[in-house]
């Protein structure tokens, strides 16, 4: 289905007939902000009829998009492409309830004669943390710690060693293994993303105006080390405790509503280290431009301290160095931005997250240069909390 137009084809027609009890010519369909790139989907909308709403994602697999972005038909992959719905259908995405995050209600789940799969989602009014506070990001954080903990606590080490267990078994809100459960994220997903990597070693690349102006001195320097240590510290993230994680935490995929953080995107969701979720939450709430980047050491100390309250909340009593090693060594996770970066420089339009609008340019690399550079000294302190564990190097 193309993401430009929704032609009411029959199917279409009956899900709008089953999902509002109307005739389908009184929906509305809005387009809603998303990776166009994603070869994994075919769009989302709101749809609306009268006083009523409710959010149409289509799962694809068909989709042309780049290597980079292209669906996979292995259950492990980060790109599955049907995880979302396998979320959503076992009722995982609201498991964190108990500890104050939920997800909207699915609605229906509809296999379409071509292969698609469309999720018809609840949509839910609330305050989207794009707009949150310094304070509300903590808040999030505590109650993901919290889930997180609970886990811990009760000795359930994510998905690691567990093939082939279903359910929630004996302990009460803790995810356990699903065959559709992403593995190897963070490994697959930064290997997948190749744009601009042979500009890290060069001259012009760096001398490039909006590099050069905006991007902090010793920058270069401490990237291209990220980026030869990549290795190194992707086997410290897969050698920490292991937590069921939603991989894609940040602020455009939450809001608040009464008094709970409702999550949505749920189509990485899998194994993940501990912390790993925070250390991609924090720099994208900044990259992103939903807070400024001279806030990130607020947000960060706020948003860290948060989630290890949440932790030592819900019983965990572990090396809180494990914890910390696992956000800073996160840092690698980036390593392909510096890339991209380079890679386009050189661009007559900057675009934002999802190609609608333009954004000042030079803002973008002086921000995100910032960034950057607060990554680097993430990665530095990962170096020594490895070090004082005996993680090696």
């Amino acid at each position: 289905m193309p993401e430009a137009a929704v032609p009411l084809f029959p199917q279409l027609a009956d899900e709008v007939r089953e999902i509002f009890q109307v005739p389908p010519d009184r929906a509305e369909f809005e387009p809603l902000t998303h990776n166009p790139k994603n070869g994994v989907t075919g769009g989302v909308w709101r749809v609306r009829v009268a006083d009523r709403s409710a959010v149409l994602k289509v799962l694809t697999r068909g989709k042309r998009t780049t290597a980079t972005w292209a669906a996979s038909e292995d259950p492990r992959h980060w790109n599955f492409w049907r995880r979302e719905a396998h979320v959503y259908e076992d009722g995982i995405a609201r498991t964190w309830e108990p500890w104050g995050i939920t997800a909207p209600k699915l609605l229906a789940s509809v296999e379409r004669p071509d292969g698609d799969v469309a999720l018809w989602l609840e949509d839910v009014a609330g305050e989207p943390a794009t707009g949150w506070s310094v304070d509300a990001h903590a808040r999030h954080a505590r109650r993901l710690g919290a889930a997180h903990g609970r886990a811990l606590a009760e000795g359930v080490e994510g998905v690691e060693g567990m093939d082939g267990v279903e359910g929630m078994d004996g302990v009460d809100g803790v995810v356990l293994d699903r065959p559709w459960f992403s593995r190897r994220f963070l490994r697959d997903y930064t290997t997948a993303q190749t744009v601009g990597r042979e500009l890290l070693d060069d001259d012009a690349a760096w001398r490039q105006p909006l590099v050069r102006d905006h991007f902090p001195a010793g920058l270069r320097e401490e990237m291209v080390r990220l980026r030869h240590e990549r290795e190194w510290f992707l086997r410290v993230m897969e050698s920490l405790p292991r937590v069921f994680s939603h991989l894609d935490q940040w602020p455009a995929n939450l809001v608040s509503h009464h008094g709970r953080s409702v999550l949505f995107d749920w189509a990485f969701a899998g194994d993940g280290a501990l912390g790993e979720d925070i250390g991609n939450y924090i720099p994208d709430t900044i990259l992103d431009g939903f807070l400024p980047a001279a806030r990130l050491p607020e947000l960060a100390t706020a948003v860290y301290e948060g989630y290890v309250r949440g932790l030592r909340d819900s019983g965990w009593q572990g090396d809180e160095r494990l914890v910390r090693l696992g956000v800073c060594a996160s840092a690698v996770k980036y390593d392909w931005l510096t890339a991209l970066m380079l890679s386009r420089a050189g661009d007559a339009q900057q675009l934002d997250y999802g190609g609608s609008r333009a954004v000042e340019a030079e803002h973008r690399y002086r921000e995100r240069g910032m960034v950057l550079a607060f990554l680097a000294d993430w990665a530095r302190e990962a170096r020594g909390l490895a070090t004082e564990l005996g993680f090696g190097h």
